[in-house]
């Protein structure tokens, strides 16, 4: 082996790497943008979990009780609310992952040595929001409870043990995942991925077509570019669309999901997350010169943050306020929270349209800047 030639060859590499751009984002930045995302998003802490405080009581007893449920960040007090109604309306929204209902005599029965009744109400869509919320709010409440009657007890002088009272009587309700399960909650979400697929096709598609020259017969053609680029998105929203009437029965037959929404609204809010996503493809597409450039890109950032970053997996309220920043920037964060919610809750535009407004711009911006991009022409 002659160590010239190797370092011949080493040098010739190192200087491919270091003026091919494309090459130097893929060996360089890539590995540490993937560690990032994903350090952060498989080490998520739940916590920020906001809540509701329904309190019949109104008592100094009720009201330090839910001082202490809510202290630090494992819990938010996103509002307190004077009804069922108030309750119900903010886990439609998904404002609020649980709630906390105190009976009416809570001090009194506390002051009484009874038993002390308390409900949670929890947002099954997203089980494991809810089931920490459960189990905090259930700690929290017995050492408030236990401390209250132990020194209730001292200052009746009686011979009472704690063991004996039951303080507690905690009744948790799931609201449209009973069960809890959490297939109920992720296959809905899980949809958002895999509709993802045709952006990758659209990506590969526009490099094939500048690594291997054909865009010389564009070139003839009185296209414009936005034309050249929807003509090359539409076929695959077809096809993604024929996916969205298989997929939705293939949850219900298969894995027991229900479906309680409008199956036509669906199919409309699922088109205009394939123009959003199709879109993304597109601009990426249009930016990287070979099909292997393009792959890589679309999994970077299509796919890696489709996975951990639009709440399928981890709660978005718990993830650090960048990551979040950036969650709502994909349009899987948004479709994610759509299938959801037709899916479970069954709920409509009167909800959903803050985050159809968001597939839309998104949709538009995408196409947009990959049309001024796009030139008609070679390299």
């Amino acid at each position: 082996m002659s160590f010239r030639h190797l370092r011949a060859v080493i040098r010739k590499e190192i200087n491919h790497i270091l003026r091919d751009r494309t090459t130097f984002v893929l060996v360089m930045l890539v590995p540490t943008a993937m560690l990032f995302i994903m350090a952060y998003a498989l080490t998520v802490d739940i916590k920020h979990v906001p809540i509701a405080v329904l309190d019949y009581d109104r008592s100094p007893t009720s009201r330090a009780f839910i001082q202490q449920v809510t202290e630090g960040e494992d819990l938010d007090l996103y509002a307190q609310v004077d009804s069922l109604d108030d309750i119900d309306n903010l886990l439609t929204r998904g404002e609020i992952k649980a709630a906390l209902i105190i009976a009416p005599d809570f001090e009194h029965d506390l002051l009484s040595l009874r038993g002390i009744p308390l409900q949670i109400i929890v947002d099954g869509t997203e089980p494991k929001s809810g089931g920490f919320a459960v189990d905090h709010i259930g700690g929290r409440a017995e050492e408030f409870i236990s401390e209250a009657l132990a020194s209730r007890i001292r200052a009746l002088n009686v011979n009472v043990s704690l063991d004996s009272l039951q303080p507690i009587d905690l009744r948790v309700r799931a609201l449209y995942n009973p069960s809890l399960k959490p297939r109920v909650d992720i296959i809905p979400g899980l949809i958002s991925m895999v509709l993802g697929f045709p952006a990758l096709s659209v990506a590969l598609t526009l490099a094939h077509e500048r690594e291997h020259g054909t865009l010389e017969q564009v070139l003839v053609t009185p296209v414009g570019r936005a034309e050249f680029l929807l003509g090359k998105m539409i076929p695959y929203i077809i096809v993604g669309l024929a996916n969205v009437i298989i997929m939705p029965a293939i949850a219900r037959v298969t894995f027991h999901i229900p479906f309680n929404g409008s199956f036509p609204l669906f199919f409309l809010l699922s088109a205009v997350f394939l123009f959003a996503i199709l879109s993304m493809g597109m601009l990426v597409g249009v930016f990287m010169p070979t099909q292997p450039a393009a792959l890589a890109l679309s999994f970077l950032v299509i796919f890696f943050p489709g996975f951990f970053m639009t709440g399928i997996f981890f709660p978005i309220a718990s993830m650090p306020a960048e990551m979040r920043m950036e969650a709502m920037s994909l349009p899987g964060t948004h479709y994610a929270t759509i299938t959801r919610g037709v899916f479970l809750p069954g709920v409509g535009l009167d909800v959903l349209w803050p985050n159809v407004l968001a597939l839309l711009g998104m949709g538009i911006a995408f196409t947009a800047v990959a049309a001024l991009s796009f030139r008609k022409k070679l390299g």
